[in-house]
């Protein structure tokens, strides 16, 4: 197992320099970018698909633990943080990460991979789509009820396949007319929220699971998260400072053709 630690490390350290240098470039990353680098990663290195998409779940949840609580502090400085809808939504959206969790840890590594798959699909599909033009639905937030199931159904995918709040948030509420920064604000909190629990999650629900890497707890690689997390918070200026010299409109678009063929291959490969 000591071995692989050769191949393993700069393996992921080049996959947080990428979603680094994304998230600062294009405002994506979390479980978006990480869970398919790591899966390919991890398969890459002969593990078993039954493990290498729930550890990769697991795994980007444990650094989105700690990257959107960073986050979370800086956007709350900046008073971008809707805490009214942060309390009103967590209760129903951590009902939705048990569910999540228990799906992603006891769902079939081939099926959780196709599910993923989709997600990406939908997703670049829609930065595609909204690359240009804005899609609203209404000028304000539907009632109590719609949000609760709205909550419940971020947390339950969120956990489910090990992304942050920010991808799924972020349009669902620009949908209903939402300030984008207060959107992204309020978004980094609910990252935390889903993260913690959910990693809690994968660690007890991955426990004595044979086929493992080295220095894993459950389905999460720790060598994973000490290698990604500051990777990431390192390039993620560099992808700023891109942001200012770039196209951003049209890179967003190839990089939402590249992650259709991404969740092509996973959906259907």
């Amino acid at each position: 197992m000591n071995g692989e630690w050769v191949i393993l490390l700069p393996l992921l350290l080049a996959c947080g320099a990428f979603a680094g240098v994304l998230a600062g470039l294009l405002g994506v990353g979390g479980g978006i970018v990480i869970v398919p680098m790591l899966y390919h990663v991890y398969t890459g290195l002969g593990i078993d698909v039954a493990t290498a998409m729930p550890l990769s779940v697991g795994t980007s949840l444990s650094t989105i633990m700690f990257t959107s609580l960073v986050s979370a502090r800086s956007h709350n400085r900046r008073g971008t943080v809707d805490w009214p809808l942060v309390r009103r939504w967590i209760p129903w959206m951590l009902v939705g990460v048990v569910i999540g969790t228990l799906l992603g840890s006891h769902v079939p590594g081939a099926i959780l991979k196709s599910v993923f798959g989709l997600l990406l699909i939908m997703v670049a599909a829609h930065m595609l789509l909204t690359a240009r033009h804005k899609a609203t639905l209404s000028e304000r937030l539907p009632g109590n009820g719609v949000q609760s199931g709205i909550a419940t159904g971020v947390g339950s995918v969120a956990a489910m396949l090990g992304i942050g709040g920010g991808t799924l948030v972020v349009p669902i509420l620009n949908l209903f007319s939402y300030p984008i920064h207060r959107a992204v604000g309020t978004a980094a909190v609910f990252g935390f929220v889903i993260s913690v629990p959910a990693t809690v999650g994968y660690v007890l629900s991955g426990w004595g699971h044979a086929g493992l890497p080295a220095v894993s707890t459950g389905f999460v690689n720790w060598l994973g998260f000490a290698a990604l997390v500051p990777a990431t918070m390192l390039f993620a200026p560099v992808g700023v400072r891109l942001c200012h010299r770039l196209n951003v409109a049209r890179l967003k678009q190839v990089f939402a053709v590249f992650l259709l063929l991404v969740g092509l291959k996973m959906a259907f490969f």
